[in-house]
């Protein structure tokens, strides 16, 4: 039987969006600006917070500014590019530039969120807070509708749709029930955030340290970030990197605290952390089972996560309005090996060579012998900057991005699991 479903609540639509993140937001902006009638769900009532560290990358801010929120993005804080700290060096390394913006940028999740949702809404897109996606109903392989519970009263509901776009995050729980699967003998990261109050919250350059050491001073296969937020506090975090033969041994959250407090003095922090908060996070499309006859996974769903960085913002808006230009585009053909093939091409060179690399950093000891080595050499780590950030576009036709490019073909044809691989 058909769940009754509330007025405020439609009954149906075209394209069905679930998660309101920047994946699903961007997708349901870029669909309304094409005409489609789009739902566009989420179970958490806006504003509401994300784990993540809120920096946005110049792929990020060239993202947000197709979706015309360039000015909006600079009145919030703006950064000339990383100062990289570790190995007894500090090096300020700008924004390549290029093909890219030259600035970056941090905004809490907090406000992105909602701001880009809000985008959506603008552009025609019906949005609905509170419904928690548990299930689906199905005829022939098509999804025909998502049942959902609302959130605080578990009432049933039900959406009728023609094509869906799951959004849903890294746990993407409505994946999972269409078959998607995390692979985690790949490389994926363990993070942890906070924010605190700094007298440097207007410092024009996000700060990693590379050299992250524990309680007892060993060198871990991670980093710490300080992003300064323009607000009187900055988002401080750190992250590991892991695979199932080496899983990430430590307490992500007190690893974070031992790292704010040797950078108290530094960073001129003046209270304790707040909001802490932790994730684990699938990367370079180390998942199967991304799309079906007409649904397709995006962003942090589909693994579309920086192996080297951690960043995911910029894939997620890039997904969406990827999804956004086949469905307008294409209304009726299958998106079971399109969309794992259009992810392919536009990421399975950079995630492959990406999480290679992120595999080798997994060992504590290769990232002792080599962080002092590439940390003397400026040109270095100009390159990695550019590398690992993937701050390399196709319209970019320099010496460093034909090897990342050479490099990444190479080691997607040697992969035992292909990107984004089918379901298994």
């Amino acid at each position: 039987m058909t769940a009754a479903v509330p007025s405020a609540v439609p009954r149906s639509t075209d394209v069905l969006v679930v998660g309101a993140g920047p994946a699903g937001s961007a997708a349901a902006a870029w669909l309304a600006r094409a005409g489609v009638d789009v739902v566009l769900v989420d179970a958490a009532v806006f504003p509401r917070d994300k784990t993540c560290g809120d920096g946005l990358t110049p792929r990020a801010v060239a993202e947000l500014s197709r979706l015309g929120l360039a000015d909006w993005l600079r009145a919030h804080t703006v950064n000339h590019g990383l100062r990289a700290h570790g190995f007894g060096q500090t090096l300020e390394l700008r924004w390549p530039g290029g093909s890219l913006p030259d600035w970056g940028s941090a905004v809490p999740r907090t406000e992105l969120d909602d701001h880009l949702r809000t985008t959506a809404i603008k552009a025609g897109a019906t949005a609905v807070d509170g419904l928690r996606a548990v299930d689906v109903r199905m005829r022939g392989g098509r999804v025909e509708a998502v049942s959902f519970t609302r959130v605080g009263s578990e009432e049933p509901v039900e959406i009728a749709c023609r094509r869906v776009v799951v959004a849903d995050g890294v746990r993407s729980p409505l994946g999972k029930v269409l078959g998607r699967e995390w692979h985690r003998d790949t490389v994926y990261g363990v993070a942890g955030r906070s924010y605190v109050t700094s007298e440097r919250s207007d410092d024009p350059w996000i700060s990693s340290h590379l050299e992250l050491r524990d309680a007892e001073g060993a060198v871990l296969s991670g980093y710490g970030w300080v992003f300064p937020l323009g607000s009187g506090e900055v988002n401080l975090g750190a992250g590991t990197l892991a695979t199932a033969k080496r899983p990430a041994e430590v307490a992500i959250k007190p690893l974070m605290r031992h790292y704010a407090e040797t950078i108290r003095a530094e960073f001129a922090l003046t209270g304790e952390l707040r909001a802490q908060a932790s994730a684990l996070l699938p990367m370079g499309g180390a998942v199967s089972g991304v799309a079906g006859p007409n649904w397709a996974l995006i962003g942090d769903a589909a693994g579309c996560v920086n192996p080297l960085n951690g960043e995911g913002i910029d894939y997620g808006l890039e997904t969406g309005r990827l999804v956004a230009d086949v469905l307008a585009s294409t209304r009726h053909a299958s998106l079971e090996a399109l969309w794992p093939e259009l992810l392919r091409a536009h990421y399975g060179d950079a995630f492959a060579i990406a999480r290679r690399l992120a595999e080798v950093a997994t060992n504590p000891r290769v990232v002792a012998a080599l962080g002092p080595l590439g940390m003397r050499s400026t040109l270095l780590m100009r390159l990695a900057l550019r590398w690992m950030g993937n701050l390399v576009t196709d319209e970019d036709t320099d010496l460093a991005a034909r090897i990342w490019r050479r490099a990444g073909r190479i080691t997607a044809h040697r992969d035992e699991r292909p990107l984004f691989a089918p379901t298994v």
